[in-house]
């Protein structure tokens, strides 16, 4: 369903996982400013999937723009507007978002629903409990 003059997601070329959102509103995002853009897009998801809102690479890179809450969660039971959470990272220029600019992707998945079972002690694994950096940054080297 679409609010206005919405553009429907779609796909740039075939195969991509990602269909493009576009902004239904315009603004401006100063250097460090973060904004929630209206896409005019509702959608209705059958149960056991999801939608993932995620950043454009090339607006990342070019101009520093991102999404705070990536990936945005768009769930089955949700009939709301998708609404994206950007922010400018940039700290030098700000960034003027126009009516029909493509600015997220919106993957679809399927998603699994677990079963959490509280227990006194977690099976050993290789891993363990290391992690936020535990394997290192450079390969064989855990520094």
């Amino acid at each position: 369903m679409l609010n206005g003059d919405a553009v429907v997601p779609g796909y740039a070329h075939p195969g991509d996982a990602g269909a493009d959102l576009v902004a239904a509103e315009s603004l401006r995002l100063e250097p460090g400013e973060r904004a929630l853009v209206a896409t005019g897009v509702r959608i209705a998801l059958p149960e056991g999937y999801a939608a993932f809102v995620v950043p454009r690479s090339g607006l990342a890179a070019k101009h520093g723009i991102s999404i705070v809450n990536s990936p945005g969660t768009v769930d089955a039971g949700y009939r709301g507007e998708i609404k994206v959470s950007l922010i400018n990272t940039d700290t030098r220029s700000a960034y003027d978002v126009a009516v029909g600019d493509r600015i997220a992707q919106l993957i679809i998945m399927p998603v699994t629903r677990a079963t959490f079972i509280p227990v006194d002690e977690l099976p050993d694994s290789v891993r363990g409990d290391g992690g936020f950096g535990s394997t290192g940054y450079q390969a064989g080297n855990n520094q």
